[in-house]
């Protein structure tokens, strides 16, 4: 057997296992890949084309064993890849992960990186707050993106940030992000240029609904429904937006992913002004508010 053939051997077993994507990778061949890939320790930018030589290269037994056995750990248990091999990518850069934390897949990283908020920016944007940062990603991502900007990174969770400082000292950071453990913004004791939010937003309905690969994440970085007991998954949206104005700059702007919630958001912020920005997912999950509305939202 070759290694194109073990790819497509194991292909067809994550699609008779039923397994589900969304930590990484979208569909089974994307998974395979990166599984026998990370097994059998070849770079995950291998090429994997029919006429590729890479493609053409035996596998030996231990090896066919070593992938065998973490394709078999990924259907057992159901756990994303990215915990079975302690690594996730977003936008090209490599983070550790494990299962103290959800799997990066924000949208916000391919904004930062592709200057999708630039435009809101100043040159005099110096500080940014990453809320909610789980891995650490996004904030050591806009310090990569903005060279000028130092970061505060803010997770509730103890074991959360434990990650994030391996990350951080990882990509060498140590100088410009802090770690701040805080129960939303209660710990934040600055202001902000620019924050970034990826917040648990999932509704009730949905929580119920989600993959075996969802529920093996932390629930608190997923469940957006924890306070009211309303189920529209803004329970932690709406204390943040009650009380952000307050670690904000005048010149300053917010940048929440709500997911597939806009419907929910809306309804709960029928009054607020907003900037629905443009991902490779649509204009519906991300969006940009001001300071300026946020304070008219108060006062409205």
């Amino acid at each position: 057997m070759n290694l194109l053939e073990l790819v497509a051997e194991s292909k067809q077993r994550l699609e008779e296992a039923g397994v589900s994507f969304g930590h990484g990778t979208t569909n089974a061949a994307d998974e395979a890949a990166w599984l026998v890939l990370h097994a059998l320790n070849l770079q995950l930018d291998t090429p994997l084309g029919p006429d590729d030589e890479a493609s053409k290269r035996s596998v030996a037994p231990e090896e066919y064993a070593q992938a065998a056995t973490l394709l078999g750990a990924r259907i057992n248990t159901r756990k994303p890849a990215a915990y079975l091999t302690r690594e996730a990518w977003l936008q090209g850069v490599p983070f550790y992960v494990d299962e103290r934390v959800i799997v990066p897949r924000s949208l916000i990283a391919e904004l930062l990186v592709d200057g999708g908020i630039d435009y809101w920016l100043l040159e005099s944007t110096h500080k940014v707050l990453d809320l909610c940062t789980g891995n650490g990603s996004l904030g050591i991502l806009a310090a990569m993106v903005y060279p000028d900007v130092v970061v505060a990174a803010a997770d509730i969770s103890a074991d959360a940030l434990a990650v994030a400082r391996i990350n951080v000292d990882k990509h060498a950071m140590q100088e410009r992000i802090t770690l701040v453990q805080s129960d939303g913004l209660n710990a934040v004791h600055d202001t902000f240029d620019l924050i970034l939010c990826n917040p648990p937003y999932v509704n009730a309905q949905s929580m119920a609904a989600l993959p075996a690969e969802y529920k093996a994440e932390p629930f608190i970085a997923l469940d957006g429904n924890q306070a009211s007991g309303s189920g529209d998954g803004m329970d932690f949206v709406r204390t943040l937006l009650s009380s952000v104005c307050s670690k904000m700059t005048e010149d300053g702007v917010l940048v929440l992913e709500i997911g597939n919630e806009r419907e929910f958001f809306e309804a709960a912020f029928p009054d607020l002004e907003v900037v629905w920005l443009e991902t490779s997912a649509g204009e519906d999950q991300v969006l940009l508010v001001t300071y300026d509305a946020l304070q008219r939202l108060q006062t409205h």
